[in-house]
C-alpha cells in the first residue's frame, strides 16, 4: 500500500499570531513556521503502519514557495520514504489543493491519502472532503482511531453525540484528528538521514490545474479583548453580576 501525506507549513502554533495593521491577514514574515500539527499526527500513523509492514511507501506533498522544503525535510526525517513539493508563490484555496493533490494522487498511483482534518492558519478543514469527492474515492473525516484490516479500514471518529465507527474502503482518503496518537520526536539519526532521500519538485503551472480564485478574503481581527475576572463572595453575588451586569440572565 502507498500512502500520500500532505503537509503544510504553518505558523508555529505556539507563537503569538499578529494580524496585520491593514487587516488582510496575519502576520507571516519573521514568524517561526512548523508542520501542521494535524498533518504530524497523519504523518505519525502512517510510519506506525510503516512499522508494522502495512504500507510499502509514504509520499510527503508540500505546496507553496521554497521555505516549504524544511516542512518536507521534517517529514522525510519522521518516516517520508520521499516528498515532493508543488512550488508555487501563490495564495492557494482549499479548492485548488484538493486538485493539485488529486493530479497528484492518480499521477504516483497512491492507494491512500491521509491527512490532517484541517490546517490550524485558515481551519477550513474543506480539502479533504474536496478530494475525496475529486477521485470519488470513500471518506473517514476527524478519525480518532483506526485499524486497518484485509481490504479497508474501520474508522473512529468523533462526532457531537459521541463516537461513530466507520468501515471504508481502500482506496480512501482519511483526515486525522487530534487523539489519533502522539507525534515521537525526531531522533538526529533520522534527521541527517532525512538529508538523502528524495525531495522533487513541481512547478504549479505544469499540472495543468484551473487556479482561479473563488473565495475573498474582506477582513481578518484579532479577537476582542477578554474583561477580567471577578471574583464574588456568595451565590446570590454570583446570580446579581450575570443579571444585572452581565445581563446573561433574565
Amino acid at each position: 500500500m502507498k500512502i500520500c501525506v500532505p503537509v503544510k507549513r504553518v505558523v508555529d502554533p505556539y507563537v503569538k499570531v499578529i494580524v496585520k495593521k491593514d487587516e488582510s491577514g496575519v502576520e507571516t514574515s519573521g514568524a517561526k513556521h512548523a508542520m501542521n500539527p494535524f498533518d504530524e499526527i497523519a504523518l505519525e500513523q502512517a510510519t506506525k503502519w510503516q512499522a508494522q509492514g502495512l504500507t510499502e511507501e509514504i509520499i510527503a506533498v508540500s505546496i507553496g514557495p521554497q521555505a516549504v522544503t524544511e516542512t518536507l525535510r521534517a517529514a522525510l526525517a519522521r518516516g517520508a520514504d520521499k516528498a515532493i513539493h508543488i512550488h508555487t508563490d501563490k495564495t492557494l484555496e482549499p479548492l485548488h489543493i484538493a486538485k493539485i493533490l488529486k493530479k497528484i494522487a492518480q499521477d504516483e498511483q497512491v492507494d491512500m491519502i491521509m491527512m490532517g482534518k484541517q490546517a490550524i492558519d485558515d481551519d477550513c478543514s474543506q480539502t479533504g472532503p474536496m478530494l475525496a469527492a475529486l477521485l470519488d474515492w470513500p471518506q473517514a473525516t476527524f478519525v480518532s482511531a483506526i485499524e486497518k484490516q484485509e481490504d479497508c479500514l474501520v474508522c473512529t471518529r468523533e462526532v457531537d453525540g459521541g463516537l461513530q465507527t466507520l468501515r471504508v474502503t481502500i482506496p480512501s482518503v482519511i483526515t486525522c484528528d487530534l487523539r489519533l496518537n502522539e507525534p515521537s520526536p525526531i531522533p538526529l539519526p533520522k534527521i541527517m538521514k532525512a538529508k538523502s532521500k528524495p525531495l522533487a519538485t513541481i512547478e504549479v503551472d505544469t499540472l495543468g490545474v484551473d487556479l482561479t480564485a473563488k473565495l475573498q478574503v474582506e477582513k481578518v481581527t484579532s479577537p476582542a479583548a477578554k474583561s477580567p475576572g471577578v471574583r464574588v463572595e456568595s451565590v446570590d453575588s454570583l446570580l446579581e453580576q450575570l443579571r444585572d451586569k452581565e445581563k446573561v440572565l433574565s
